[in-house]
């Protein structure tokens, strides 16, 4: 189902623009369809009213909590059940943080990563991605999307953006609080600039080597390092926000100090935040993350070096909170409740 289909089934049982607007506003805030129509004067009519139920019942049905494990560090990853059968998963971040999937599975194949072991299985459509974020906000405030869970959103752009414009208007967050997570494609940075909503973007760098990063992520398309970068740069500055480097640290792979003195090469006087991230574990993987001590001598390197660095903790280790590690878990039939409550 795609946010269009929610539009058509809603003037088809007689609502007017501001009814529909109203509705879909309600919706992405996680509320009853009719909650925003009952404190202002455009009160819907009898029609629409006897058809909210059977519509709130289809759209709830779009992604339901199979299981919940909460962590030690206040997030919580989600395992959800599509209509059709299919899983994805979702993470409730600390402060207000949600990070949501754009596809069943991925085709870009990263090899350190759990989702890109299984290849993409279908796209999510733009309802299904909005019922994510409806579906957190009814237990709790979201102010923030990011969309790094499973897929890659570059290549489910459309249905992607038609949520991003969605959340960005009727949904009331900040466009800078939409945070499009790729590993870089022409088209993505085609289409962003033109769209009513423009999300932060974050870039999946992992390594300054070429022949490297063709490597960690097979399937990614063929754009160098600093060709990425020179495209983060023209989006920073066309927004206004910086852009997010994504570097999964692998140990004994990408954390030489190699790498530190290329990354101070690339990022010197660009608008960017570079994110470190340390690995998170992934059962029959051969990668380890590095210990603290080197993640945080990294960072400090690039700091005395101009470039603003962070370590950021992954979320929900403790319950395996890599991208499709619960869902993995769940398909090959261990317990939901190991490593955290379900």
């Amino acid at each position: 189902m795609d946010i269009a289909d929610i539009r058509r089934e809603l003037q088809a049982a007689g609502a007017r623009p501001r009814h529909e607007a109203l509705a879909l506003r309600a919706w992405a805030h996680g509320l009853p369809l009719d909650a925003f129509a009952q404190r202002t004067e455009s009160a819907f009519p009898a029609r629409l009213k006897a058809a909210l139920p059977g519509l709130a019942a289809r759209l709830a049905g779009l992604a339901t909590v199979v299981a919940e494990h909460p962590a030690a560090d206040g997030a919580a990853r989600r395992l959800l059940g599509l209509a059709d059968g299919r899983s994805i998963e979702t993470v409730l971040l600390p402060r207000g943080g949600l990070c949501v999937s754009t596809q069943v599975g991925c085709a870009v194949g990263c090899l350190f990563c759990m989702t890109g072991r299984e290849g993409l299985l279908r796209q999510l459509g733009s309802a299904e991605i909005i019922a994510q974020v409806a579906l957190a906000r009814a237990g709790c405030a979201v102010r923030r999307v990011v969309f790094m869970g499973m897929g890659e959103p570059a290549h489910n752009l459309d249905n992607v953006l038609e949520a991003i414009t969605l959340l960005g208007t009727a949904g009331g967050l900040g466009h800078k609080n939409l945070v499009f997570s790729t590993v870089g494609d022409h088209r993505v940075f085609g289409r962003l600039p033109q769209g009513p909503v423009k999300p932060a973007l974050a870039l999946s760098l992992h390594t300054t080597k070429a022949g490297l990063r063709r490597e960690l992520l097979p399937r990614a398309p063929r754009i160098e390092p600093a060709e990425l970068v020179e495209l983060g740069e023209s989006y920073a500055r066309a927004t206004g926000y910086p852009i997010q480097y994504q570097w999964t640290l692998l140990e004994g792979i990408n954390d030489g100090d190699d790498e530190v003195q290329a990354i101070a090469q690339l990022l010197a006087g660009r608008y960017a935040v570079m994110n470190f991230i340390p690995y998170n574990p992934v059962e029959g993987l051969p990668y380890r993350r590095p210990s603290p001590e080197r993640a945080a001598d990294m960072a400090r390197e690039l700091h005395r070096r101009g470039v603003l660095a962070k370590i950021r903790r992954s979320a929900a280790q403790d319950v395996e909170g890599g991208c499709g590690q619960l869902r993995a878990r769940t398909l090959r039939g261990a317990p939901l409740s190991a490593g955290g409550g379900a």
